[in-house]
């Protein structure tokens, strides 16, 4: 699989779970799907290197794992190979919106979650320790650089921009309804009793079905007319 490939198959995922709320920038999470596996999808569709850690099952991750070697930097910089509990996922989305969860339910990606652009959040993921590598936030920014990730930010802001206006543009018709009901209701009500509802509402006064009153639409004088035709007010 090559890299634009790899890409082409997260980048709609990333994207689509930015537009749903996610904290994390579409440029930013294929960078690090790219550098946590080598732009390689392993079977087990874990592309963030979530470990089990304390974790318990959730909606997005049934508690299954494996067991895989990796590296991390320990001693103030010495690099050492060790073997981990990676969490093992149905599909990558699931991968995705576990890591979305667990950013969200661990105070301590607070900088995560609050970085105002993608070069912020990837020095937020190391500063928070995400990861050992002391350069991971200058890998990510570096790949998100060389393979123009940041045109998948671009294109959420231009989605969210289109909706943003839709909403407006129904805000606005929602105004103009608002008025012209307003309008239609003021034409249909009347001040005091039209001469031909007299004698309907001075009926239902006596009959106790009403208070006299004060203004009302044609429609319930019209109403109050023909309850009086049918001799309901007798």
């Amino acid at each position: 699989m090559t890299r634009d490939e790899f890409i082409s198959i997260v980048a709609p995922i990333a994207v689509e779970l930015r537009l749903e709320g996610s904290p994390v920038y579409p440029s930013v999470r294929i960078a690090q799907s790219v550098l946590e596996t080598g732009g390689k999808i392993q079977p087990w569709n874990n592309l963030v290197g979530l470990k089990v850690g304390s974790g318990t099952p959730n909606p997005y991750w049934d508690g299954s794992y494996v067991d895989y070697s990796t590296w991390e930097v320990v001693d103030g910089g010495r690099n050492v190979n060790v073997r981990a509990n990676f969490r093992a996922y149905n599909s990558i989305e699931d991968g995705y919106r576990d890591q979305d969860l667990f950013l969200t339910m661990n105070r301590r990606y607070i900088p995560v979650q609050q970085a105002q652009n993608p070069q912020a959040q990837a020095a937020a993921f190391e500063s928070s320790g995400y990861a050992t590598d002391p350069q991971y936030a200058e890998k990510l920014i570096s790949i998100m650089n060389q393979y123009n990730l940041f045109r998948f930010d671009r294109e959420v802001e231009a989605v969210l921009e289109q909706l943003r206006a839709q909403i407006e543009q129904l805000q606005q018709q929602q105004a103009q309804l608002t008025e012209q009901l307003r309008q239609l209701n003021a034409a249909l009500t009347v001040e005091g009793i039209p001469d031909w509802a007299q004698e309907a509402v001075q009926a239902a006064v006596n009959k106790g079905v009403l208070n006299t009153p004060e203004g009302g639409s044609y429609d319930f004088y019209r109403m109050i007319t023909i309850l009086h035709r049918l001799g309901l007010f007798s």
